[in-house]
């Protein structure tokens, strides 16, 4: 991989002690889209690795997903934005077919539904994951079966969002806060092998409670702004409807 200047898409990679990983996701970069990795307290040498494969690096000193992946949104340029996680997990060659629809009009946010190979996924992770898709297709009504990290948008709508959650919550946050404002939200089926290394999040119980935290919060706030309406545009502005 070189580095590249001029992307037609920015992919951000959250990266903490992925070293074991990088250099086979990074390969499988489309032409392009540019890697940012950011760099989120890695102690294995993964940000001088990502650096010398041509990735653009971020560090981002604040531990959590959310930190990371909001970090590397600011520090995007191009038009559309990806996310993909760093752990060998999710194939970045599969990320065209998720910027398809949001190139061409049809989509306003592309969710990657992981399609889980033998040993990619925990039982707990992978039942935790079927209720809370439950969860939002009775909130939301949209027709979502997993909150997977791979996803595509637009980097100026994603930017009006307004996230604000650091942590394990960022990814759903994105998602309530799109449907509230009445983006057209896809998914398409992305295979997903088992990762290098331990999860930092489904691999830990201290991480498992802390996202079960972080989204509770976040579909309690969804919950309260589902209560007082649905969002519609006026002249280019939200307000409730």
């Amino acid at each position: 991989m070189t580095a590249i200047t001029g992307a037609i898409v920015d992919v951000v990679l959250p990266c903490l002690n992925e070293r074991d990983a990088l250099q086979w996701v990074l390969s499988r970069m489309p032409e392009e889209y540019r890697a940012i990795v950011v760099d989120n307290g890695s102690t294995d040498g993964s940000a001088e690795l990502a650096a010398s494969l041509g990735a653009t690096v971020v560090t981002e000193q604040r531990r959590g997903f959310g930190a990371a992946a909001h970090a590397g949104l600011r520090a995007a340029t191009a038009e559309f934005v990806a996310f993909c996680d760093c752990d060998g997990s999710l194939d970045p060659a599969q990320l065209p077919t998720l910027l398809a629809p949001i190139m061409d009009g049809k989509a306003d946010l592309v969710l990657g539904s992981r399609q889980p190979q033998r040993g990619a996924w925990p039982p707990h992770a992978r039942i935790a994951n079927i209720v809370l898709a439950w969860r939002l297709r009775r909130l939301t009504r949209e027709h979502v079966t997993d909150l997977g990290p791979m996803r595509a948008a637009h980097r100026l709508q994603l930017l009006s969002l307004g996230l604000e959650d650091r942590r394990s919550g960022y990814p759903l946050e994105m998602f309530l806060k799109a449907s509230q404002r009445g983006w057209r939200i896809m998914e398409i089926p992305v295979p997903y092998a088992p990762r290098t290394g331990r999860s930092k999040v489904t691999g830990t119980v201290r991480g498992t409670l802390t996202a079960v935290r972080d989204m509770s919060a976040q579909l309690k706030a969804a919950a309260a702004a589902s209560a007082s309406g649905p969002v519609r545009k006026v002249n280019g502005s939200e307000e409730p409807a």
